[in-house]
């Protein structure tokens, strides 16, 4: 079959294989930087953009495996390139941002300010452009977390986000002393929420995370009404309790009409330094049984690793990514929350950008 093959018909059948960012064929959009045929060898580079980046190796390995497939005999080798494709302008903000991904939960202590700071840091790791805005004016935790409490600046009138190892982070806790206590009502956080989106420099994102306080209130409701929020991340313990306040955050970002990407299950059980024994300490599995009651997707669970708990202590968030016990439960969240959005983004291709008629 491959003796019959040209590179017309090696270009069609690449034309249609789905860019994980938009959904739509990679050939109308030009990410064919470069197709040769030679003999038996088939060689491909294909561009893809950061805001793919957690995904660029499954997505490498899911061409070849479709090329291999179509073409049985060619010696297939794909590459990958940065494909550059900006960020629209979302919303009334004027966000330059292509994600705004909102982390929640419906009770406080589950870990909720960890996972956003984990899910910020392991994507701007991955080769993402982000963002983490720590939206928990009563409680910010995101400065203690990073060990951070730089004073952002100002400039022209427009606030600095403070660049930790390179990511963008903006929280409340920047501003006032720390252990000093917001009493705010709700037109002051509302207030406050918009200058952290409209008097930003955030730049060009991929990714804007939002660390939300517990529970459902005022933000949630406030930031749906300031800019359209791709989707949600609801982060909850085994225990049952921690799972009936987690299916009310999933059912309040509904209500706001906020997609819910998935559930992650923190604390999910003690892994021994010792032996490697696991141990379900506050029960085992009820994250995921939830999530699939719910029709949700599950993102993964995080164990109890005495590396994550010292280094969120510390203020050394950044070092779990340096652990190799932790390293690989972080990044598959990571994944699977990029998977999820990729996946709706499959069905329902984006539509591509039109000129601007003047």
């Amino acid at each position: 079959m491959s003796n019959n093959v040209d590179e017309a018909a090696v270009r069609a059948a690449l034309a249609q294989f789905p860019d994980p960012e938009t959904g739509r064929g990679v050939g109308p959009l030009g990410q064919l930087h470069r197709v040769s045929l030679e003999g038996q060898k088939l060689a491909v580079t294909l561009g893809l953009t950061t805001w793919a980046a957690p995904l660029w190796q499954a997505t490498r390995d899911e061409l070849v495996a479709q090329l291999q497939r179509q073409f049985p005999g060619l010696d297939v080798t794909v590459e990958l390139a940065v494909h550059e494709r900006k960020p629209e302008k979302q919303g009334e903000m004027g966000l330059a941002v292509k994600s705004v991904i909102a982390v929640g939960s419906g009770k406080g202590g589950v870990g909720k300010s960890s996972i956003a700071a984990y899910l910020a840091y392991g994507l701007h790791r991955a080769g993402c452009r982000v963002g983490l805005m720590d939206a928990d004016v009563y409680g910010p935790s995101i400065p203690h977390l990073f060990g951070n409490h730089e004073q952002p600046l100002m400039i022209d009138d427009r606030i600095q986000p403070v660049s930790i190892d390179g990511l963008s982070v903006l929280s409340m806790g920047f501003l006032v002393p720390e252990g000093d206590a917001i009493i705010w009502r709700g037109p002051m956080l509302h207030t406050a929420l918009t200058q952290f989106l409209r008097d930003t420099d955030w730049g060009e994102l991929d990714y804007l995370v939002i660390d939300m306080p517990p529970g459902t209130g005022d933000v949630s409701i406030s930031l749906s009404q300031l800019l359209p929020l791709t989707g949600s991340v609801v982060v909850c313990t085994p225990q049952e309790v921690a799972l009936l306040d987690a299916v009310k955050a999933i059912s309040m970002f509904r209500q706001v009409h906020i997609e819910v990407l998935g559930m992650i299950e923190n604390m999910s059980f003690f892994v021994c330094p010792d032996c490697g024994a696991r141990h379900a300490l506050f029960g085992s599995g009820g994250a995921e049984r939830r999530a699939a009651e719910l029709s949700v997707p599950f993102l993964g669970a995080l164990p109890l690793i005495p590396a994550l708990r010292e280094g969120a202590d510390a203020g050394r968030v950044t070092a779990a990514f340096d652990d190799v016990a932790a390293r690989p439960y972080l990044e598959t969240i990571c994944r699977n929350v990029v998977g999820s959005l990729s996946s709706q983004h499959r069905r329902h291709p984006m539509l591509p950008t039109l000129p601007v008629l003047k």
